[in-house]
């Protein structure tokens, strides 16, 4: 038989969110607080997973505060340690939390309240338990905002109940209001005290105004007013999180309001109904995180679903990346920041006049550099044999960009086409110089203009080179270039033109292979930064078989 039970047990009159009852304590040690786990769990927005601990000491209880957030008062006096006697009233908390009033004996005490009041309280319980219920189903937001605002009207007896969440900028926004029989009200229709819900989300705590229009208030809420409405109560929602440490709080912030109103009072502006709505609030505060964090990830979901088939949709619409003519070989390749990228590279068929191909790289990244590089190649391909020469296209697409008014949207591109005499005529359009490399050593390609899509009237020129059997010409993004390693030291052109000539390559597809493979042992150990595409084009000669 322990201690506890050989003596007078204590009996407790409790008071919380839930209503009042009587507890039996016949156990020592006795831990009170909002865990499941403790031996009376107790509702209240400062009452802490564990707050208070019973403990029968040289024959007297006392109780001890466990470091709660809220802290803890007997008969008003902030206690650590306090030795019970009996009427003592324990609060835990401020207002938000629990009373709990000591007694010795076994008898039971009935509690002044009128059966009116019983029955309010019960179902007040009914509807709170209800709604925490449905609160853990993983319902999607506006389901759990509906659902706490009908749990709010229920258990406070309110004709109307509105939710406003704080935006990236913390400032309110109207998310949904209800009426009673779960009709759901427009904002058009729900006319507010604004004051009070920017008071409530500022301080951060509760607001109750038994009548609108006493004094001054009526001048400061004349549209509720006329509304007829006279009693409001508005309880802040504040997400608590903790980590498995006893109170160790690691998140504490204001998410919006829960506003309700009445014409009559009724229940609304009662004690045991703040006290209900306290607890609504913590609860529903989580679910609504709960909620936002489960819409953001179907979203984000979605949103990956779609980007891949973009992806695909993307690669289907490139070329193949090898082209192998009687005179010419060329491969390509890009690899996306993202994923789908800005880069873009085609090749075109002149016919008789000779192959055409194209490298570009547009401004930004993501599906709206993936657009403007679709509608780039596709006024490409649809002047071939339209225009004269590499300057004339690139100044018909630079236009045709400008006029459309994209901001901040713009392309640097190569564009050349080679014949099979071995005459290269290209135009750079403010793109990274390409390389020709080969017997007779190594050339830029600088010639043309500045980026297509910034100055419509922007002149481009052309030129024309020869090629030798065996030169090779390689057009690179400045992902490739500018690619950075683990100190933060880009690639460069030395680099690269080092890579390219001590290369042992035998094809074009085995040189881009080999690029792509020295820009990633460069940068091993870092995130990649930029869309990085190369393409090589490799000369054999109009006699090549």
């Amino acid at each position: 038989m322990t201690e506890a039970q050989t003596l007078e047990p204590l009996r407790l009159d409790v008071v919380d969110a839930l209503g009042e009852r009587v507890v039996l304590v016949d156990k020592t040690p006795f831990t009170i607080g909002r865990r499941e786990t403790n031996d009376l769990r107790l509702s209240g927005s400062e009452v802490s997973r564990e707050h208070v601990i019973l403990e029968l000491v040289a024959g007297v209880w006392t109780v001890r505060d466990l470091e709660s957030r809220y802290g803890t008062s007997a008969n008003d006096t902030p206690i650590t340690t306090h030795t019970i006697t009996a009427g003592d009233r324990i609060r835990l908390g401020r207002g938000g939390g629990a009373d709990v009033i000591g007694h010795f004996g076994a008898e039971t005490v009935i509690l002044s309240r009128s059966s009116t009041g019983a029955r309010d309280d019960l179902r007040q319980v009914t509807a709170l338990l209800d709604g925490f219920r449905s609160l853990g189903s993983g319902r999607v937001l506006h389901e759990v905002l509906a659902l706490v605002l009908d749990a709010g009207i229920e258990l406070s007896g309110a004709e109307r109940a509105f939710i406003m969440l704080a935006g990236d900028d913390d400032a309110l926004e109207f998310k949904l209001a209800r009426g009673r029989g779960k009709v759901t009200l427009t904002d058009t229709t729900f006319g507010i005290s604004q004051k009070i819900t920017d008071e409530v989300f500022r301080l951060g705590e509760a607001r109750v105004v038994a009548d609108l229009l006493d004094g001054a208030l009526a001048d400061v809420h004349q549209g509720t007013v006329a509304l007829g409405i006279r009693n409001v109560v508005c309880v802040p929602l504040n997400l608590v999180q903790y980590v498995d440490v006893a109170d160790a709080r690691t998140d504490d912030r204001r998410i919006g309001v829960l506003y309700l109103d009445s014409r009559e009072k009724g229940s609304l502006l009662s004690e045991s109904t703040r006290r209900a709505l306290d607890t609504l609030a913590a609860e529903a505060s989580v679910a609504i995180e709960s909620a936002q964090l489960y819409r953001d990830k179907i979203e984000k979901t979605k949103m990956e679903h779609e980007m891949r088939i973009a992806a695909d949709i993307q690669q289907a619409l490139m070329p193949k990346p090898l082209v192998n003519l009687r005179f010419v070989e060329a491969a390509a390749a890009s690899l996306p920041c993202r994923s789908i990228g800005g880069d873009f590279f085609d090749y075109l068929d002149f016919g008789v006049d000779g192959f055409g191909f194209i490298l570009g790289d547009m401004a930004g990244k993501g599906p709206p550099a993936a657009l403007l590089s679709a509608l780039t190649r596709g006024m490409f391909a649809s002047h071939v044999g339209g225009v004269e020469g590499p300057a004339s296209m690139v100044t018909i697409a630079n236009q045709v960009l400008c006029k459309r008014g994209i901001e901040a949207r713009f392309v640097t591109l190569m564009f050349g086409i080679l014949e099979e005499n071995g005459q290269l005529t290209y135009t750079n359009a403010g793109h990274n110089p390409p390389f020709i490399v080969g017997p007779s050593g190594v050339r830029r390609l600088e010639e043309g203009g500045p980026v297509v899509g910034l100055l419509e009237f922007a002149p481009y020129t052309q030129e024309t080179v020869q090629l030798a059997v065996g030169d090779t010409i390689v057009v690179f993004s400045d992902g490739v270039s500018e690619a950075l390693d683990a100190e933060d030291e880009e690639l460069g052109d030395d680099r690269l033109l080092e890579a390219i000539q001590t290369a042992t390559a035998v094809t074009a597809q085995d040189l881009v292979e080999h690029l792509f493979r020295a820009v990633d042992e460069f940068t091993r150990g870092t995130a990649q930064g930029d869309d990085i595409t190369a393409m090589v084009v490799r000369f054999h000669g109009a006699d090549a078989k």
